[in-house]
């Protein structure tokens, strides 16, 4: 059965692999569904709402069709000013509000056929093993706070290995495709002295930070060293190309986006 968070958590996952943001706005469902959410009482609703548009709005050419969108500036501007909101919502509220704000840059034009193949990765992709998360993790200053932040992944049931970059306090995490970046964070802030951001490139390749719910995720901890995936299941060999899908299977009646829009249109539309 699929539920409010259910179904925007999923649609943030895609939203976070740059070669969905396209097909996900051009969706006639989920962006209409998107600013429903908008004014969801669940502040995990509010949240998981907010980072999914912060991605698509990384695609520069999803801007005009996201401003436009009936309601979304409206219930952004409905959402900073809202009281009794975290410093974080309404913080990424005012985030998204800005992008969409600012004025339009001229972007290169799509052929067509780029067009088609974008969709048909994303519609047909199987579903992967695994995917790669880039975390920008605060306090990672020592091999003491190292120490902690591998303790705490080794515990995550999902993750399958991990690399540090202590100049730049970048953890390189791979994971199970079903695992969501937040049970990640959730479990690098359980240390106490440590948090993490996701990074994440922009449209032009300019690197960015989204902020991650670490509160009120449930991690399910293993109970032994997680085993690695064999390399010809890597997805950095497939960077360019690989869809991470984050249902098991797609659903009988066609992808998984008609599923999500289809929960949307009985929710909202009646």
């Amino acid at each position: 059965m699929m539920d409010a968070l259910s179904v925007v958590t999923q649609l943030r996952d895609l939203a976070s692999e740059p070669q969905n943001r396209e097909v996900i706005v051009q969706d006639q469902g989920c962006l209409p569904g998107l600013v429903l959410f908008l004014d969801h009482k669940n502040p995990d609703v509010l949240f998981a709402t907010l980072q999914t548009l912060r991605y698509l709005a990384e695609l520069s050419p999803n801007i005009p069709t996201m401003k436009n969108e009936l309601g979304m500036m409206v219930s952004l501007e409905n959402l900073i000013v809202r009281e009794g909101l975290s410093v974080d919502i309404t913080a990424l509220a005012q985030e998204v509000y800005d992008i969409l704000s600012a004025p339009a840059n001229p972007v290169p034009r799509t052929t067509e056929r780029e067009k088609r193949q974008k969709s048909q990765f994303f519609i047909n992709s199987s579903n992967k093993k695994a995917k790669s998360v880039t975390l920008h993790i605060k306090g990672l200053d020592s091999t003491h706070q190292r120490s902690l932040c591998e303790e705490a992944l080794l515990k995550v049931r999902g993750v399958i290995s991990f690399t540090f970059q202590m100049a730049s306090k970048r953890c390189t995490v791979r994971i199970r495709s079903d695992l969501s970046t937040e049970s990640l964070a959730s479990a690098i802030a359980a240390t106490k002295v440590l948090s993490a951001q996701q990074v994440v490139k922009n449209e032009a390749g300019e690197e960015v930070f989204i902020p991650l719910n670490s509160s009120g995720v449930e991690v399910q901890q293993n109970s032994a060293i997680p085993d690695y995936l064999p390399e010809e299941e890597s997805p950095e060999k497939e960077v360019d190309r690989a869809i991470s899908r984050t249902t098991a299977k797609e659903d009988s009646s066609g992808s998984w986006l008609n599923t999500a829009a289809s929960f949307l249109t009985k929710t909202f539309y009646w």
